[in-house]
């Protein structure tokens, strides 16, 4: 079965398919390593030109959408030996990769704790508008002192960066629908520029923000960028479901993103929203090669001088102590007899699993078993089958892949897992909509949603 309109007709009888998203960090990778791999230009890290073409690499692959987290000035990594986890700016980022791109949607974090709504709101839109309506703002409170530090201030607490956020995110929507939808005219031979009776001031002032507005920006062709969210607390479950049409999420089994799923649906449903409105997306990272061997060495050698250091944390997560010279030997039965997943980390059934196989040590870390998504080693299919294990569990709506190095990985997971998603009938065989809005199946919305 080779041709689309043959692969059309095995749509699942639910008649829905995955969403997928590409992370877009520092333009080398998800792997600390991705800098030093073979054929990876190692100033990737200031080139927007790499940036649009690992975009187009998704976008061959008919992605939904690229996503850029942010942590303004977070460094999160030893800059002696790392590349920092962000880009240089994702506003400008985006910019470069919509000039050079048609369909593929453009989702940037923004921090309601440090920045102005009037300032947000303009960025986002105008970028909605340069895109043809494939913006979407991953509206998120910022929660590191170092972040807050950059900004000469310290974090506010719990409660003010929620109670914040929830405002913010209100005034940003009127003030996208403080120019009316109608109201640009632009009409040369009676002279009228726009309706000024449709283009208004907003004047809302809450507890913590203000504008006076209007924002003097016409409608997109989606209207007004969508609004995604990342995270997985209660605060989190709350500010998504007012808002949010997609979660970018983190879980590490399949009970514990259907938790999460379920929770933002029920956030979405006491707000008045149908909860199909808002799609849970967790993370996924890829390391695709032919077989497990090869993907294993693959990541042995992103890994690096790594895993006396990561040796540390397995060793937490299993209870058991464990000797970082002897990364070549399995685990000894009397270590598995009395290894036990600890209860704190999520991550660590699996760890004892993968070490209950017979792996040895160092192979067991190049599992990823203490990266902070699942992990797939190996070959595509494996990537797909647990792609649609969790889709048909009802524990995701689709997923954000992270490849381990970008300059190959982005490529490997187009050409050897999403065919295979497409023959399972899982995944869309082409874009169907202009507009990010359309590809995630979100409602009209102009302004702010009535309902909220």
């Amino acid at each position: 079965m080779d041709s689309s309109e043959e692969k059309t007709h095995n749509i699942p009888a639910s008649g829905k398919q995955m969403l997928i998203g590409l992370h877009l960090g520092n333009g080398y990778g998800s792997q600390p390593g991705a800098w030093r791999m073979p054929g990876v230009d190692p100033k990737n890290y200031i080139s927007f030109d790499a940036r649009v073409k690992q975009a187009q690499a998704a976008e061959r692959g008919k992605f939904q959408f690229i996503f850029l987290p942010d942590g303004p000035g977070a460094m999160l990594t030893d800059i002696e030996t790392e590349s920092p986890s962000f880009n240089l700016d994702v506003m400008l980022t985006l910019a470069a990769v919509a000039r050079e791109t048609e369909r593929i949607g453009l989702v940037a974090t923004g921090s309601t704790t440090f920045n102005e709504p009037y300032n947000l709101a303009r960025q986002f839109k105008a970028l909605d508008v340069m895109s043809h309506g494939r913006a979407g703002w991953n509206a998120v409170t910022s929660s590191g002192n170092d972040v807050a530090a950059n900004y000469g201030r310290v974090i506010p607490s719990n409660e003010e960066r929620y109670g914040r956020a929830h405002e913010v995110i209100q005034l940003i929507q009127a003030l996208w629908g403080s120019w009316g939808k109608d109201a640009w005219v632009h009409d040369q031979e009676t002279g009228q520029f726009a309706k000024k009776d449709q283009i208004v001031p907003v004047n809302l002032k809450g507890k913590y923000v203000g504008s006076r507005g209007p924002l003097y920006i016409p409608p997109s062709e989606q209207g007004q960028p969508i609004i995604f969210h990342a995270g997985g607390s209660p605060n989190a479950h709350e500010l998504a479901g007012r808002f949010a049409n997609a979660v970018i999420g983190a879980a590490f089994t399949i009970e514990d993103a259907r938790a999460q799923r379920n929770a933002f649906r029920a956030a979405a449903k006491r707000y008045g929203r149908d909860p199909d409105e808002i799609k849970y997306i967790p993370g996924l990272m890829t390391t695709i090669a032919k077989d497990r061997r090869t993907a294993l060495d693959r990541r042995i050698q992103l890994t690096g001088d790594l895993f006396p250091e990561r040796v540390g944390y397995l060793q937490q997560m299993l209870g058991i102590p464990l000797d970082p010279t002897r990364l070549d030997e399995p685990l000894s039965k009397a270590q598995l007899a009395v290894a036990r997943p600890s209860p704190y980390d999520p991550r660590s059934s699996h760890a004892l699993k993968i070490a209950q196989e017979g792996w040895s040590l160092r192979d067991i870390l190049a599992h990823g078993v203490i990266d902070y998504h699942p992990v797939i080693v190996g070959p595509g299919i494996e990537a797909a089958d647990h792609m649609q294990a969790w889709f048909e569990a009802g524990a995701a709506d689709g997923f954000w892949i992270s490849p381990d190095v970008n300059t190959d990985g982005i490529d490997a997971f187009v050409d050897e897992v999403v065919p295979i998603l497409q023959e399972r009938g899982l995944f869309h065989q082409d874009y169907e909509s202009k507009t990010l809005r359309g590809h995630l199946g979100a409602p009209e919305q102009y302004g702010i949603d009535p309902r909220v």
